[in-house]
């Protein structure tokens, strides 16, 4: 049993698919069939399925997958734990966060890591938050930047800071008139919202219940009119300017410099006005301690200069 041969079994376990493996894991499809074969030959039990279009995972696979996944982990930790040995903040970071952060912290967060660790250049991701967890457990990724709550094994969270939520208004929108709006008006509107899969979207309609009432009165009442769902917070704003909607944004992402300022206008909610609270996650294995304390120093940093 080899390291290798584990990591084969995980990725194929991931992938369900020979071929597809064999490609992340940078070998032919024939060295990871064989690698695969001969592991479950020498443990005397069957780990994957096989039929002529995909691959599944037997009962007994799923246990010793997730335990050569521990193994892998632990086999890196020992790597990053003789790196660390030398310097915890002269090696790459991995960090990925969520699509409605990622964009508007990363242009404060990179010049203020190059001023506190300016050895430790960051690998960045942004994708959904099932996809950075995914990667988190994996190893594939050192620390995420979600919202909260999160729960997961093994995985230890750091609060950053909270965000308010505010709507974002095309220029003479009658909301204008108001110098703070109250959740209930936005069931009125025509509100452009990220579509299914971004934890954003589901705050938005967590914070404005009413939405999610009339979505199941209605049956698909939330998309009147258009029936639009955006790809992401950029799109929605433009949609905003042309006049299609409005729409709730977390307050990182109102400042815009694309359009002059009669264009779009944003107006805070209602006290107590809903946000999120974003924060900080990484494995309790991970051996590099200071190179977390500092990008949560630097986000934390962010978030006042913001």
């Amino acid at each position: 049993m080899t390291l290798t041969e584990l990591r084969y079994i995980v990725t194929l376990a991931r992938e369900q698919h020979f071929g597809k493996a064999a490609s992340k894991c940078f070998v032919s499809q024939p060295t990871l069939s064989v690698g695969v074969k001969k592991l479950e030959d020498e443990l005397g039990v069957a780990l994957f399925e096989r039929t002529r279009n995909a691959v599944h995972v037997t009962p007994m696979g799923e246990l010793i997958v997730s335990q050569a996944q521990k193994v892998l982990e632990e086999a890196s930790a020992i790597k990053q734990l003789a790196k660390s040995g030398q310097d915890q903040l002269s090696s790459p970071l991995r960090v990925g966060a969520i699509y409605t952060i990622g964009p508007y912290l990363f242009p404060h967060l990179i010049p203020q890591l190059a001023q506190s660790a300016s050895n430790m250049p960051l690998y960045i991701e942004e994708n959904f938050t099932a996809v950075l967890r995914r990667k988190l457990r994996l190893g594939e990724l050192d620390a995420i930047i979600i919202a909260l709550p999160f729960n997961e094994p093994d995985v230890l969270t750091r609060s950053l800071y909270d965000e308010p939520f505010r709507v974002l208004l095309p220029g003479g929108h009658p909301l204008e008139s108001q110098s703070a709006i109250d959740p209930a008006d936005l069931a009125k509107e025509e509100l452009l919202l990220l579509g299914e899969g971004h934890c954003f979207r589901d705050q938005v309609l967590e914070a404005c219940p009413m939405l999610a009432s009339k979505k199941e009165a209605g049956g698909d009442a939330l998309h009147d009119g258009s029936g639009i769902e955006a790809t992401s917070l950029e799109t929605i704003r433009h949609m905003v300017a042309s006049g299609m909607g409005i729409s709730v944004l977390p307050q990182s992402a109102i400042v815009d410099h694309h359009y002059a300022p009669n264009i779009l206008s944003s107006r805070p909610f209602c006290p107590p006005a809903p946000g999120r609270t974003v924060a900080l996650a990484w494995r309790a294995s991970f051996p590099r301690p200071k190179a977390i304390d500092v990008l949560s120093d630097a986000l934390r940093q962010c978030s006042v200069n913001q």
